[in-house]
């Protein structure tokens, strides 16, 4: 049911009424579903999101098996009806990699439903393409590994009934007149993410590998410019000079991309080129960190695409006393950054230990995972003005422990 701006205001009066006399006051209905990784017990918390507050609560059978060891992050196939989890594994053969393909039942209650297995070992990352057809997967380390040091992404078909995957051969580069099935990036690679004009970005140390989606296929072709090194003048003079590139994020529409940099506690923009998936430096792109002597390690555009939101892992004080911080930015027409004027707000204080960030469905929410509290964040957004705020009920919510990343599905 959709109440009317009245409706909604009496609701929250008989809520703050009921709470006042120590009664139990219902939600707005659930607007959506948040799931969130461990690693300690490779479990998956899930939670309902309540519309009016917020306000989350725990999936009836919740936590979930990951399906694997030391799960990284999970996607949600548009629609909503699957979900996948990357399983890095444990020790030095990465026992339990994989990745887990769960269906979305009532309630948002998850059902193991297969496993996959890419063509790299360690995989950390997972991106879908626009049409949610293909399923990218990176993976730290190639089937060369020992000798490039490389990384590797294997593309994945996905089966619109049932989710299945399978995989897509690389006929760009064969071995032995076969094709192969990865695409190789650079060493040491931290994430990927997807663009405007079907564009993968893959962040590798101080470079972007940009790669060309073919929507028919799912397969990749790396862009004729080839990777972006960071460093070279109007960075910071030579390739990685202080430089400890964390994530990687583009804007909504797809026009500009954000980095943060961990080594110089920085962001940075880039835009798309006229050749396809070449990025190019914004003018005055790098902008200090709102937030001091922290280090920034993930960043999410809002929904109208007028903010960016940065994350900080917070340097502990003498006291112990984490640090842990969103920063926020406004976006101008031309993808440069400007601090988010809240006063003395901006930075917003979080859990200790955030790795990840994500908006609800309806845009009223974000949500940022805490590694070393085992906890969410829930933060009210203001879209108008970019503002953040606490939840009206609590803004902690305990989750399994040791949680990396986090992702949302509206109702299905």
């Amino acid at each position: 049911m959709t109440f009317s701006k009245i409706g909604r205001i009496v609701t929250a009066l008989v809520a703050s009424a009921a709470l006042g006399l120590g009664m139990t006051a219902c939600g707005g209905g659930t607007i959506g579903y948040l799931w969130v990784v461990g690693t300690y017990y490779n479990q998956i918390s899930g939670f309902k999101i309540d519309d009016y507050t917020g306000n989350l609560t725990t999936i009836l059978s919740s936590p979930f098996n990951s399906g694997g060891s030391n799960p990284q992050m999970m996607v949600v196939k548009p629609g909503g009806r699957f979900v996948y989890v990357v399983n890095s594994g444990t020790g030095s053969n990465f026992t339990g990699s994989s990745i887990a393909e769960f269906s979305v039942g009532g309630s948002g209650i998850l059902t193991y439903q297969n496993s996959y297995f890419p063509q790299g070992t360690d995989p950390i990352w997972l991106s879908f393409d626009s049409t949610g057809n293909y399923l990218y997967v990176l993976s730290a380390q190639s089937p060369d590994y020992s000798s490039t040091g490389n990384g590797a992404i294997t593309a994945f078909q996905v089966a619109g009934d049932t989710g299945e995957l399978t995989i897509v051969p690389n006929t760009s580069v064969l071995n032995g007149n076969k094709p192969t099935y990865y695409f190789e990036v650079g060493q040491k690679p931290v994430m990927s993410k997807l663009g405007s004009g079907n564009c993968l970005y893959t962040l590798s140390g101080t470079s972007i590998y940009p790669y060309i989606v073919n929507s028919t296929t799912g397969s990749l072709s790396v862009a004729t410019t080839g990777p972006l090194i960071l460093g070279a003048p109007g960075y910071n003079g030579t390739p990685g000079s202080g430089m400890n590139l964390t994530s990687i994020n583009t804007s909504n529409s797809g026009s500009y991309t954000f980095l943060t940099d961990g080594g110089l506690n920085q962001v940075y923009s880039l835009q798309n080129g006229g050749t396809p998936c070449t990025l190019s430096q914004v003018a005055g792109s790098q902008t200090a960190n709102v937030a001091p002597n922290v280090i920034p390690v993930n960043s999410i555009t809002s929904g109208n695409g007028k903010y960016l939101y940065v994350i900080n892992d917070g340097i502990p004080s003498t006291t112990g006393t984490s640090a842990s911080s969103i920063s926020a930015f406004t976006i101008n027409s031309t993808g440069q950054l400007q601090t988010l004027s809240d006063g003395s707000n901006n930075p917003y204080a979080v859990g200790s230990g955030p790795v990840c960030m994500v908006e609800d469905p309806s845009n009223q929410y974000l949500y940022i995972s805490n590694n070393l509290d085992s906890t969410v964040t829930g933060k009210l957004l203001n879209q108008t003005y970019g503002y953040l705020s606490d939840l009206q009920h609590g803004s902690v919510f305990p989750t399994t422990k040791n949680p990396t990343c986090l992702a949302v599905s509206g109702n299905i």
